[in-house]
């Protein structure tokens, strides 16, 4: 048995990662959802992770996952933004940031999020951002409460350009 804990991927289990990546897109919303599994197979998506894992363009860039009492249940990438207005080596990311649904509500967002800030901080990071679909209101309420905020930036992105079209706003917190 697994304790719930987090703690940072292992190469096997990047294609546990793409996986439930992947069932977050089919759950997210129907459209997008289609469009994005379409964009993509399990495979290449588990070499994608296996090589973030593996070979990470910079030390700063981490992939944790949280586990359960007997399987992985979440995951989350971060690393340095590369939004136009950050400012460098202050500035981190939370990139993907996926629960498992059937493991929502039972304390691994909150763990991992924890978690997240805590590596964030130890990269030497002093802000964390996280853009956010403008939907979704049941992460940016997890966030808020966590005490994170929305700090005006916003965008529409598409997996292709004739695709539907996402609007996300970017969210940010303190780290010190």
């Amino acid at each position: 048995m697994i304790a719930d804990s987090v703690r940072l991927a292992l190469p096997r289990e990047a294609g546990t990662i793409a996986a439930l990546q992947r069932r977050s897109w089919a759950a997210s919303d129907a459209v997008l959802g289609a469009e994005l599994l379409g964009s993509v197979d399990l495979a290449t998506m588990t070499a994608s992770w296996e090589a973030a894992i593996l070979r990470p363009p910079l030390a700063q860039f981490r992939v944790l996952v949280a586990l359960g009492q007997e399987r992985l249940v979440g995951f989350a990438a971060l690393g340095p933004s590369d939004d136009p207005d950050a400012a460098e080596g202050e500035d981190g990311l939370v990139a993907e940031f996926v629960i498992d649904p059937p493991a929502v509500h039972l304390g691994h967002g909150s763990r991992l999020l924890n978690a997240a800030m805590d590596t964030l901080r130890a990269d030497g990071f002093s802000r964390a951002t996280w853009w956010v679909r403008a939907t979704d209101d049941e992460l940016r309420r997890f966030l808020v409460e966590a005490g994170w905020g929305a700090d005006g930036a916003h965008t529409e992105v598409a997996v292709t350009e004739a695709g539907p079209r996402v609007r996300l706003v970017r969210l940010h917190t303190s780290l010190s």
